[in-house]
């Protein structure tokens, strides 16, 4: 159609054509992305995890706005989003939380966002107002189908309970109905406080165990990674995945990509598709 406008030069022809090849593109686009979405399980929910590293109350801070991008991008997809645990920090933030994303592709998607990620900006908690850097931990794992068989020995797992500090209301803050589990051998530890019973906070608190060990044993077995605690490393200087500059310039460089944007205040509102994309062309 192109050739034989060029001959002809009609101006509203060639506007469809360029319209018609745009839709083309982008649809191409989608499905050469769902070519790379073809892992084991890809098509699961997510469960995320978040640390605080060292720095108090400024990394803490950083903690919450990592989760609020998750949340913030998940909610553009129409995905549905659970708190499942937190650890409030003493001033701002928290020291660590767990969330659950529900949607297909979900883990597919974040599969490889965890890591340390950096933040530097004007800090908001110093009088001063000088420069920060904090660093907060990411760590990525799918919710696990009912039909995988995980086999778990009771003897293996120190569960403790303890009083809830978040939302919920006047029960919550006055039973102890959360529960955290460690299982032994792995020192793998999970934990859960969002639900008012605590057999329903140590059901969930046993799914996301067992969707750890499974996600342990597929990483032995596709040989990612020699154990699971390679992926966490010490969250600070030099293990960060992807930084994001608020002072003195703004900028989201992602490490092991290459990939910057320099619209972080996008970014941290959930606009984190370029940057997922990108990983899985290249990751």
């Amino acid at each position: 159609m192109l050739d034989f406008n060029s001959k002809e030069n009609d101006e509203s022809l060639n506007s469809d054509i360029q319209s018609s090849l745009s839709i083309l593109e982008l649809n191409i686009k989608k499905i050469e992305l769902f070519c790379f979405l073809s892992k084991k399980n890809d098509e699961l929910d997510v469960y995320i995890e978040f640390h605080a590293g060292a720095g108090g109350t400024e990394s803490q801070d950083w903690a919450e706005m990592l989760r609020n991008m998750y949340i913030k991008w998940a909610e553009k997809k129409s995905f549905q989003c659970q708190l499942i645990s937190e650890t409030k920090g003493e001033e701002a933030g928290f020291k660590s939380s767990t969330i659950k994303i529900e949607g297909k592709y979900a883990y597919g998607f974040l599969r490889h966002e965890s890591g340390v990620h950096r933040l530097v900006r004007i800090s908001p908690f110093d009088s001063n107002k000088r420069r920060h850097t904090s660093f907060s931990s990411v760590w990525v794992y799918p919710v696990i189908n009912e039909n995988i068989d995980i086999v778990i020995n009771e003897k293996d797992l120190r569960i403790d309970t303890y009083r809830s500090s978040g939302a919920g209301g006047q029960h919550v803050n006055t039973t102890d109905s959360a529960v955290r589990i460690t299982h032994q051998p792995t020192n793998i530890v999970v934990q859960c406080q969002n639900e008012r019973s605590q057999h329903k906070n140590k059901e969930t608190a046993m799914n996301m165990l067992k969707a750890r060990l499974y996600e342990l044993e597929m990483q032995k077995k596709e040989d990612e990674n020699k154990s699971l605690e390679s992926s966490k490393s010490e969250i600070g200087w030099g293990h960060q995945i992807r930084s994001y500059v608020l002072q003195p310039y703004q900028m989201v460089k992602d490490n092991r990509t290459g990939l910057e944007r320099s619209d972080p205040e996008k970014v941290l509102s959930g606009e984190l598709d370029p940057f997922l994309e990108e990983a899985l062309h290249k990751l």
